[in-house]
């Protein structure tokens, strides 16, 4: 419990350090536009900033702390609302940035749709599919043939990619907003979701809706690091940490349930 606790702000200061210097100069407005625009649109950065590292913090935690207790609650709470902040600025600030405001765009309404209905799933303790759910599946429809137009064009055009990013990068949008929207129809055809379903719900959802943002510092920000950190192992582990997490948490869900089955069947 003690490592729990000192672990979050421990990684806080240390996103910190690596985060703000190198992260100030990705939103920027017109040097002659009124102050009040400059004041804006840092507000907007450091916000943006702040979220994604309390975020990421906060997320490390609830995965470690114990499912369904305080702890695990209180961290979540405070990974949803800070996750929200930034995903919701990073879709707003991106048609401001020189390059990859296809990839952010989407990224951002990708991830927090994954949040939302992440949550939304571990609130509801009896799951009836209704307007939720055909608009969750819109979304990820919609997300889906985004990736794919986006890959299409970057494949097609010259330089081989699109807004400075290449086919590969849309690879993401198009598996997960498909799975999403298959997610969605499943749903919406069962009506009901049971107790299993909706925690593998809750867990895959949130834990994508994590990666997309860890991947995002660790992965496509490594400008922000240090040489001894890029040549070590922890970009990798924590780049991933939250598909380790989803893994473990499946395979221990999926064996818990298997006993389960197996002991009624023996009574």
């Amino acid at each position: 419990m003690k490592f729990r606790v000192v672990l979050l702000p421990t990684t806080t200061v240390m996103l910190l350090l690596f985060s703000v210097s190198a992260s100030a100069n990705r939103l920027e407005v017109d040097p002659d536009v009124s102050w009040v625009l400059h004041i804006g649109s840092l507000a907007l950065l450091y916000a943006h900033i702040g979220g994604g590292i309390l975020g990421l913090a906060s997320g490390g935690l609830a995965s470690l702390s114990k499912k369904g207790s305080t702890l695990h609650r209180a961290a979540g709470k405070v990974f949803f609302i800070s996750m929200c902040v930034c995903y919701l600025i990073g879709a707003l600030v991106s048609p401001f940035l020189e390059s990859q405001q296809s990839t952010n765009f989407v990224a951002s309404i990708l991830a927090l749709y994954l949040l939302i209905t992440g949550v939304n799933a571990a609130r509801r303790k009896q799951f009836t599919a209704g307007k939720t759910e055909w608009f969750g599946l819109l979304i990820a429809v919609l997300i889906t043939v985004l990736g794919a137009t986006f890959m299409l064009i970057a494949n097609s055009s010259p330089e081989g990619s699109f807004d400075g990013s290449p086919p590969q990068a849309y690879i993401l949008f198009i598996v997960t907003g498909g799975l999403a929207a298959i997610g969605e129809v499943n749903v919406l055809l069962r009506k009901q979701l049971s107790t299993n379903a909706r925690i593998t719900r809750h867990l895959w959802r949130m834990c994508l809706s994590f990666f997309i943002a860890s991947g995002s510092l660790f992965f496509g920000q490594m400008q922000l690091f240090p040489n001894w950190f890029l040549e070590s192992i922890l970009p990798i582990v924590l780049g991933f940490f939250p598909v380790m997490v989803l893994i473990v948490y499946l395979a221990k869900f999926t064996l818990q349930s298997f006993i389960r089955y197996q002991r009624k069947a023996l009574e």
